[in-house]
C-alpha cells in the first residue's frame, strides 16, 4: 500500500499540535471495556486485529478544537493511519509524521526514543501534545535541540487512552494561551 502525503498540508507554526500514537494509545493491548470494539485492519497485506473506541474521535477534535490546535498521527502506521485508524474512531485525514522504519534494538535503539528524533524536527518549535505509551520517548524529546514547549502525556499501553490524559492535555493547552 502506498502512503499518501497530504499534498497542501503547509503548517501554521503558531498553532500547537496534537500528536497521536496508535498502538497502546488508540488500540491498547487489552481490552478496557465496552466501548472497544475489534478491528481488523490490512495494511500493505499484514493483518492486525486492533481494539479501538469510537469515542476517542470526537474526543480529540474536541480538544484539538478547543484548544485551536491541529491532529497529527505520531505513529508507525503514518499515513495508513489515515486509512485504517481514523474512520473507525471518527477522525478525519490527517498530517502524519513520517518516521521510518524502526530498525531494532540490536542496533542499539528503543522505540520511543527512535519516534522522538523523527517527532521533535516535524513539530518545527511548534508547542505539542504527544499521547504517547513508550515511556523512553519522554528523555529522549526534552534532549532534542530547537524543540518548542511540548507535554508527552504517558499513556498506559494496557489501558489505552483515558479522559485523564484528554484533561491533563486540556489544561497544558489551556495555559498555552494565558
Amino acid at each position: 500500500m502506498r502512503e499518501r502525503t497530504p499534498v497542501a498540508y503547509i503548517p501554521d507554526m503558531a498553532t500547537p499540535l496534537v500528536l497521536l500514537d496508535v498502538d497502546g494509545v488508540l488500540n491498547p493491548f487489552s481490552r478496557p471495556h465496552r466501548g472497544y470494539r475489534r478491528h481488523r485492519c490490512t495494511p500493505e497485506g499484514i493483518t492486525y486485529r486492533l481494539w479501538l473506541n469510537a469515542a476517542h474521535g470526537p474526543l480529540l477534535l474536541d480538544l484539538a478544537e478547543g484548544a485551536g490546535a491541529e491532529l497529527a498521527w505520531a505513529s508507525f502506521w503514518k499515513g495508513a493511519a489515515n486509512e485504517w485508524i481514523a474512520p473507525r474512531v471518527g477522525l478525519p485525514e490527517m498530517p502524519f509524521v513520517p518516521i521510518p522504519r524502526f530498525p531494532g534494538l540490536e542496533e542499539g535503539h528503543s522505540l520511543g526514543a527512535w519516534k522522538a528524533r523523527h517527532v521533535a524536527p516535524w513539530t518545527k518549535g511548534r508547542p505539542f501534545v504527544w499521547f504517547e505509551d513508550e515511556p523512553d520517548a519522554t528523555v529522549r524529546i526534552a534532549a532534542e535541540k530547537d524543540i518548542g514547549p511540548h507535554l508527552l502525556v504517558a499513556v498506559d499501553s494496557e489501558t489505552g487512552l483515558t479522559g485523564d490524559h484528554l484533561d491533563r492535555a486540556a489544561d497544558w493547552l489551556a495555559a498555552l494561551t494565558r
